[in-house]
C-alpha cells in the first residue's frame, strides 16, 4: 500500500475514533450508575454532562461552579460553523473545479494536503470518481449555505448556551469533513485535461435523496421557529413547546435523523463504496443520536402530555 493509502485510511480511523467516542458517551448517558454525592464520581459526571450537553439539554442539570459558566458560549454561536463552512468548502470546491474543468493548478498547500491524505488513482479513467467528489463537496457547501442561511433568518434562539469546547469542535468539524470530501478525489487531479462527466445512477438516487431530507430539515426547522414567532413572524416567546407536523409526528428530532440521511445521501453519491465517508457518517449517526437523546429526555420531562409514541431520533427505533 502506498503512503497517501496509508494516510487515507489513518483519515478513516480518526472519523471511527470520533463516531466511537460519541457512541461511548451515549452508553455512559444511558446506562452508567449514578455518582455518589460529594464523591469525585459527581465532579467528573457534572464535568461529562456540561461536555455533551447544549441549549435547553443543559437545563435542570444543576447549577454550575461559577468557573464552569466562563466556558460557556451562546447557542446562537452555531451561526459560526456555517460561516466557517461557506467560506472553507466554498474555497475548496472553487480550488476544485478550477483544477479539473479549467487546467489550474491547486494551491500547494492543497496539493500538499491531497497527495497526503487522497486516494491513489487504480485505473486510468477516473473521470467519474472526480466527478462524484466535485459533487459531494458542491452539496455539502449548499447545505452550509442553507444552514447558514436558516440560523440567520429562520431559527429563534434562546438564551441557552454551549460549552467552547463544543463550539470549537464545531468550527474545526466543517474544515475537516469539507477536506475530507477534497481528498476522496484520486491524487491525479488533471490539471489542464478535460473532465469527462458521466451522470450514474448513484447520482441521481443521491442528489434525490439530499433533496428530499434537505426539504424535511428545513420544514421541521421552519415548525421549531413557529413555535416562538406570531402569525406575522414577530418572536414573541423564547420558551420550549412540544412542536407537530411532518416527521415530529413519529420522532422528536427530525431534523437531526435529516442531518443523517444528508450524509447517508453524500455516501451514495460517492458511489457507495466509499470506506472514508461511511465512517463520516457514522460518526454524525452517533453525535446526532446523542443530541437526539438528550432532546428527548427534555421534553419527557418537560411536558407531561408529551407523545409517548415518538422516538428521539429514527423512526420506530
Amino acid at each position: 500500500r502506498s503512503g497517501a493509502g496509508v494516510m487515507l485510511a489513518v483519515l478513516a480511523a480518526a472519523w471511527s475514533l470520533l463516531a466511537a467516542a460519541f457512541l461511548a458517551a451515549l452508553l455512559l448517558l444511558r446506562w452508567a450508575p449514578a455518582p455518589r454525592p460529594g464523591g469525585v464520581g459527581l465532579v467528573i459526571s457534572s464535568l461529562f454532562q456540561d461536555l455533551i450537553r447544549y441549549g435547553k439539554t443543559k437545563r435542570g442539570c444543576g447549577q454550575l461552579p461559577g468557573w464552569l459558566r466562563l466556558l460557556q458560549v451562546p447557542k446562537r454561536w452555531f451561526t459560526h460553523f456555517y460561516v466557517v463552512s461557506v467560506l472553507w468548502n466554498g474555497f475548496l470546491l472553487i480550488c476544485l473545479f478550477q483544477a479539473e474543468f479549467l487546467g489550474e493548478s491547486l494551491p500547494s498547500w492543497i496539493q500538499d494536503m491531497h497527495h497526503a491524505l487522497g486516494r491513489d488513482s487504480q485505473s486510468k479513467d477516473m473521470g467519474n470518481e472526480h466527478f462524484s467528489a466535485l459533487l459531494v463537496l458542491l452539496l455539502l457547501w449548499l447545505h452550509s449555505c442553507r444552514r447558514l442561511a436558516e440560523c440567520l433568518w429562520t431559527s429563534v434562539f434562546s438564551s441557552g448556551v454551549i460549552h467552547i469546547v463544543q463550539y470549537c469542535f464545531g468550527l474545526g468539524y466543517y474544515i475537516a469533513v469539507g477536506s475530507t470530501a477534497l481528498c476522496q478525489v484520486p491524487t491525479n487531479v488533471r490539471s489542464g485535461k478535460k473532465l469527462s462527466v458521466q451522470i450514474c445512477w448513484y447520482h441521481i438516487i443521491g442528489v434525490l435523496m439530499y433533496i428530499w431530507a434537505s426539504l424535511h430539515q428545513h420544514r421541521c426547522l421552519a415548525i421549531l421557529a413557529k413555535l416562538r414567532k406570531s402569525r406575522s413572524g414577530k418572536v414573541i416567546s423564547l420558551s420550549h413547546s412540544v412542536p407537530f407536523g411532518d416527521w415530529f409526528e413519529s420522532v422528536s428530532c427530525p431534523h437531526y435523523f435529516a442531518e443523517l440521511l444528508i450524509y447517508v445521501s453524500m455516501a451514495i453519491t460517492l458511489g457507495i463504496h466509499n470506506a472514508t465517508w461511511w465512517c463520516v457518517v457514522m460518526y454524525v449517526l452517533f453525535n446526532q443520536a446523542l443530541a437526539a437523546v438528550l432532546c428527548h429526555e427534555f421534553y419527557q420531562k418537560n411536558f407531561s402530555s408529551y407523545p409517548k409514541h415518538r422516538k428521539a431520533f429514527i423512526p420506530l427505533v
